[in-house]
């Protein structure tokens, strides 16, 4: 019989929001329990090892800011940390603030089932269960693997990796072919140091994306004594931007791409190119999100730079993206990603051209060709936002599913809550604006929301809390018309569930920015959380 434990709050998830989370409720006196599926904190970064797996912010900026002497004592290594550093810092966040102790791993939630006699949870896990007031789903939006159903997947008799669950030791590719499918983010950056051990590479594409250099370097010293000076300035003009860090250029991001002359433009392209970072070309000009003619700019520099590297002019037109806005898609980084494709030993193949049509034993079989490895590699990303609570048995008021709510697509308020679900609460969940932000930023932007509002209704005595039904319908509005004035949703992408069959298509991020999307918080919580229905056992309230 399951052992039955009784917190406050439960988290799930130990990444960089369970963790947050659980530092933040403890100190408002709360009890909290996170459940976590993994042996180790992190998040992605305990679960994606890849070869070159690294953030795509400065990781400067992809840090908490709630600990000044947690700023000063963490010395980065890279522009970029890499996975084994970002891992690292987690381990150091969970051991300096002693949340380790909270913390149960190797714990797979399998169930949530709301109480309505006595406006609880009963969480289970298999081994245990837990009663909680409330829940916190800190599962991440980019936690749960998609694993395509290729014909003939089981019958590969070679090793078969994906990325998002890749072994803790380093996967040694010398001398061996492999194969690998997708050329997303994670694609992009391992391909380079896969194509650089393995006797061939061959790179199954269909879609090609838009990258743009890293520029990754080491920090010296003396550039995180100069960050370190600067934190609280760097930090609140962060918390003040769109994207959720300092913009580099300013006086140049408010401008239109098509006011300026074609010099002038190409000088600012030239710079951030050389600059680097994928989310910081995005911000070059303040249009190219929404308007075609200045996006169009941006995508003919970038298909310049691609012909320009690539030698064969063949494999570069290949690598030229036609079918979709630049940044429509998450815009990669890259650490010589193009460069990569001048080598004899590796292959690019077009899928969209010659679909695969199989997997055989000894490698893959396309409609024209049929090629033999050793080692397949699946960089096939994510059952993104919904994907690792869609694998829960969750279940609100009159046992209504999670899955059936969000039959059509989720819908939340302001991406932290549903109607249906009391004091269920999400971090970086569908309708927030997660994907388009530094998300460590963002992380903390939620969960200081979401503690505000936990301690508020507790004070006051409230046992539940649900967004208004018509709240959720407006906050559904207004997220569909912040993407439709963009060109975002004209791309086949993960922000979409594209990627997904059978998943609804539905865009799944609030594009009005952080700074904007900060002050409907603020003005929420000064109001007294209108948008919410606020009910104890003594004091009923008509139902959201």
């Amino acid at each position: 019989m399951a052992n039955l434990r009784r917190v406050d709050v439960v988290i799930v998830g130990a990444g960089m929001a369970g963790l947050y989370s659980a530092f933040l409720l403890r100190a408002k006196g709360l009890s909290v329990r996170v459940l976590e599926a993994g042996s180790g904190v992190g998040g992605t970064w305990f679960w994606n090892r890849y070869p070159g797996a690294r953030c795509d912010i400065d990781s400067v900026d992809y840090s908490y800011s709630f600990s000044s002497e947690l700023e000063n004592e963490w010395d980065w290594k890279e522009r970029y940390a890499s996975q084994p550093e970002l891992e690292a810092y987690f381990n150091h966040v969970a051991d300096r603030f002693e949340l380790r102790e909270l913390i149960d791993f190797d714990t797979q939630v399998r169930s949530a089932v709301f109480d309505e006699a006595e406006h609880e949870w009963t969480v289970g896990t298999g081994d245990d269960t837990y009663r909680a007031r409330f829940v916190v789903m800190a599962t991440g939006p980019l936690s749960q693997p998609y694993r395509p159903d290729l014909p003939g997947l089981d019958d590969f008799v070679g090793r078969v990796l994906h990325s998002a669950q890749w072994p803790e030791e380093p996967v040694d590719f010398t001398g061996r072919r492999v194969g690998i499918i997708g050329t997303g983010s994670t694609g992009i950056q391992m391909i380079p140091l896969i194509a650089r051990q393995a006797e061939h590479l061959h790179v199954f594409q269909r879609t090609p994306n838009y990258s743009v250099p890293a520029r990754n370097c080491a920090m010296t010293s003396e550039q995180l004594a100069q960050v370190r000076a600067t934190y609280r300035e760097r930090r609140r003009l962060a918390r003040e931007s769109k994207a959720g860090f300092p913009p580099r250029t300013p006086e140049i991001s408010a401008r239109s791409a098509l006011e300026v002359t074609e010099e002038q433009r190409r000088e600012v392209y030239e710079l951030m190119w050389e600059q680097g970072g994928g989310l910081a070309f995005r911000a070059a000009f303040a249009d190219l999100s929404t308007s075609e003619d200045a996006n169009e700019t941006a995508a003919e520099f970038i298909r310049d730079k691609i012909r320009q590297t690539v030698t064969r002019p063949e494999v570069a037109e290949l690598l030229v993206p036609h079918d979709h806005p630049y940044a429509a898609k998450r815009p990669p980084v890259d650490i010589e990603y193009y460069e990569t494709f001048n080598r004899d030993d590796v292959s690019l193949i077009d899928v969209r051209a010659d679909p695969i049509e199989a997997i055989t034993a000894d490698g893959l079989r396309t409609r024209d060709r049929h090629f033999t490895f050793d080692d397949l590699v699946l960089a096939t990303g994510f059952d993104a936002v919904t994907g690792a609570l869609s694998r829960i048995d969750i279940r609100g008021v009159r046992g209504e599913t999670l899955q059936d709510a969000w039959a059509d697509g989720p819908r939340t308020l302001l991406g932290m809550a549903t109607a249906g679900f009391p004091n269920l609460f999400l971090v970086n969940g569908p309708g927030s604006p997660a994907a388009f932000t530094n998300i460590a930023l963002h992380t903390e932007v939620n969960v200081e929301w979401l503690a505000g509002l936990i301690e508020s209704a507790t004070s006051a005595g409230s046992t539940w809390v649900e967004p208004r039904r018509e709240a959720v319908d407006g906050w559904a509005e207004t997220v569909r018309e912040a993407a439709d004035a963009t060109l975002y949703p004209r791309a086949e992408s993960w922000y979409l569930g594209a990627n997904i069959p059978g998943k609804p298509r539905v865009f799944m991020f609030y594009v009005g920015g952080l700074d904007r999307f900060s002050a409907l918080l603020r003005q929420e919580a000064a109001g007294g959380y209108p948008q919410f229905a606020l009910r104890g056992h003594d004091r009923q309230e008509e139902s959201a």
